[in-house]
């Protein structure tokens, strides 16, 4: 069998951090959290469980990731956010991995939880993701702050996990919209130096499309007024995005 290390990054997750560390205690065998130097009981918290809990400077959302799974002791890792915890069904698939690992990743099913209701649809769910892998076939990639494991050679395998990554995300319609702010001003500088443009049917186009993607195909409207908001602000950050790229291309001809 196996042995799996439990990797989290915090910042000030006081409200979520218990129920992630709860839900990995039965099935890793350690936990690892690297913490942004937290402001609130984090820290605490963590300390109130068996984890090493390792201070760092945030060094961006995939370097930070990358950083956390290198400090575990272990090359199986699971990793989470401290906004999220492992659902009984899902633990149970990762204990039964753990005696028969057969692939370089798994991938499960992200459920996000807004402003109290379990979003059932939209482009929330299924969220697919790939948590569950060997380090030494892994890495976090991506473009920041939108970070993803990635394998690091075509010819590795995937498998799917059932049972879902539980994920409470936000509490409030604004807050999602302040996250949006900040999430598409990083998005846009990170465009920038990778050199990529921002022609106005990108605009125009893409966040059209992300609305009707999420509320319509995706079936939005079963959630109610939230699947609507969800999708207004998927639509959003796509066009806040471009926008601010557009900005900051101007501002530094």
């Amino acid at each position: 069998m196996i042995k799996l290390s439990g990797v989290i990054i915090t910042f000030n997750e006081e409200r979520n951090i218990e129920k992630c560390l709860k839900s990995l205690l039965p099935v890793v065998d350690e936990i690892v959290v690297v913490d942004s130097f937290s402001t609130d009981k984090t820290k605490a918290i963590c300390e109130k469980y068996k984890v090493r809990f390792i201070e760092q400077k945030f060094l961006g959302y995939i370097e930070q990731k990358n950083f956390a799974i290198a400090q575990a002791k272990h090359n199986y890792i699971v990793s989470l956010d401290g906004d999220e915890a492992l659902s009984e069904k899902l633990q149970t698939s990762i204990l039964n991995v753990k005696s028969n690992w057969q692939f370089d990743g798994y991938y499960s099913n992200r459920f996000n939880c807004f402003c109290g209701q379990w979003i059932k649809h939209t482009t929330w769910y299924p969220d697919k993701k790939l948590r569950v892998f060997d380090r030494r076939k892994a890495k976090w990639a991506g473009i920041n702050p939108h970070d993803r494991i990635t394998l690091t050679d075509k010819n590795n395998k995937t498998g799917f996990l059932k049972g879902d990554i539980l994920h409470w995300n936000y509490n409030t319609y604004a807050e999602l919209n302040s996250k949006v702010e900040v999430f598409t001003t990083i998005s846009a500088e990170a465009y920038y130096k990778l050199g990529k443009k921002a022609p106005l049917y990108k605009i125009i186009i893409n966040p059209t499309w992300a609305f009707f993607q999420s509320y319509i195909l995706k079936l939005g409207f079963l959630d109610g007024f939230n699947g609507f908001f969800i999708s207004v602000e998927t639509a959003n950050t796509r066009f806040l995005k471009y926008a601010k790229l557009r900005q900051l291309i101007k501002n530094n001809r």
